[in-house]
């Protein structure tokens, strides 16, 4: 059940991708060789009528893709010019690459929706609601308002717990707030061992107010996107100045245990996975980094500061060998997440 779940998940955030490339395109009327869901050898394919786009099933369910005229090559003598990608205008192609990214952003935000109708809307805020006996309990109270840790403002909760993570092992200072009186606090983290794994913990609990109704779930659609977004962002960044290492991320082995975790905890949980590896999509896909969407989106950036067409042979090499050089850092986090298995 796990592999069906992480199936239908990856399958419906591709889908989603994949199709805002599609729509656009033949809005621009660009002409489309293939809509594929998966990647590999082809399991089947069909044909509608009057439509020349062949739609495919491919065997590994890890990716999709749209396959446009002019794309990938300088030029396509069996298509007219006019229906290759190159020929069309920047902004006809700006839309079209960046499609995918709004509609991954687009089904976040509307799983979040759902979310907070169903389970009620959290702010967002992080609150502390739980102090074990003996571990800082004398610093700290129930219903203090963490604003700050480590000299940082927070606002979201997703954010403080990534800057716990961050942190873990370490002192936490933070500044709360009671009833509008704030005051600074160092907790000291105790180290616990389970099943031969050595983790910390800080004696504390993050709770929030919940309110319920279409207005709030709206609000915490936005909010919850915004949040992580911004962890997100935390993440690349301290990725590139080595707090966080490759250990840290995950690819489809690491993603199946998650799935399998989801499920076990309840069916809503995996709603909201989607809308979580769906952001985390859009988000990835937002950087400037060859073959991805981001990285041809820097080459319209560029071809508009400069004024004329990037050399297509030149981009072409450029997002080739990026493409080789994300295989290999798959590989790399594929085999990281084997390891944690074990």
């Amino acid at each position: 059940m796990t592999l069906i779940w992480m199936i239908l998940i990856l399958g419906i955030i591709v889908f989603v991708h994949e199709f805002g490339h599609f729509i656009f395109a033949k809005k621009a009327g660009i002409y489309v060789y293939e809509f594929s869901l998966g990647m590999g050898p082809r399991l089947f394919k069909f044909n509608r009528k009057n439509d020349e786009t062949e739609y495919s099933i491919r065997l590994f369910p890890i990716g999709g893709y749209v396959q446009m005229a002019g794309e990938e090559i300088e030029e396509d003598k069996n298509i007219p010019e006019e229906k290759r990608m190159q020929s069309k205008s920047w902004i006809q192609r700006f839309m079209t690459i960046i499609a995918g990214i709004m509609f991954n952003f687009i089904l976040a935000i509307v799983v979040f929706f759902i979310i907070g109708l169903v389970n009620g809307a959290s702010q967002n805020k992080p609150y502390i609601n739980l102090v074990e006996d003996s571990i800082n309990s004398d610093l700290v109270n129930v219903g203090d308002r963490i604003i700050a840790v480590n000299g940082k403002k927070i606002i979201f909760t997703d954010v403080f717990v990534l800057d716990v993570q961050l942190n873990s092992g370490k002192p936490l200072n933070l500044t709360v707030s009671s009833d509008g009186v704030k005051r600074d606090v160092v907790l000291n983290p105790i180290q616990v061992e389970k099943d031969g794994k050595v983790s910390y913990k800080y004696g504390i609990g993050l709770g929030d107010e919940v309110k319920t109704g279409v207005l709030p779930a709206l609000k915490y659609a936005f909010v919850k996107f915004v949040s992580l977004m911004v962890q997100m962002f935390l993440v690349v960044v301290n990725l590139f100045t080595g707090k966080l290492g490759l250990s840290s991320m995950s690819g489809p082995v690491g993603i199946f245990n998650v799935v399998g975790e989801s499920a076990q905890a309840g069916f809503i949980n995996l709603v909201y996975l989607v809308g979580f590896i769906s952001l985390n999509v859009g988000f990835m896909n937002l950087l400037p980094i060859p073959a991805l969407d981001g990285g041809r989106i820097l080459f319209l950036i560029i071809e508009k500061i400069k004024g004329s067409k990037v050399d297509v042979k030149v981009e072409n090499t450029i997002h080739t060998i990026g493409f080789v050089l994300l295989m290999i850092l798959m590989l790399v986090i594929t085999f990281n997440d084997i390891i944690k298995l074990f």
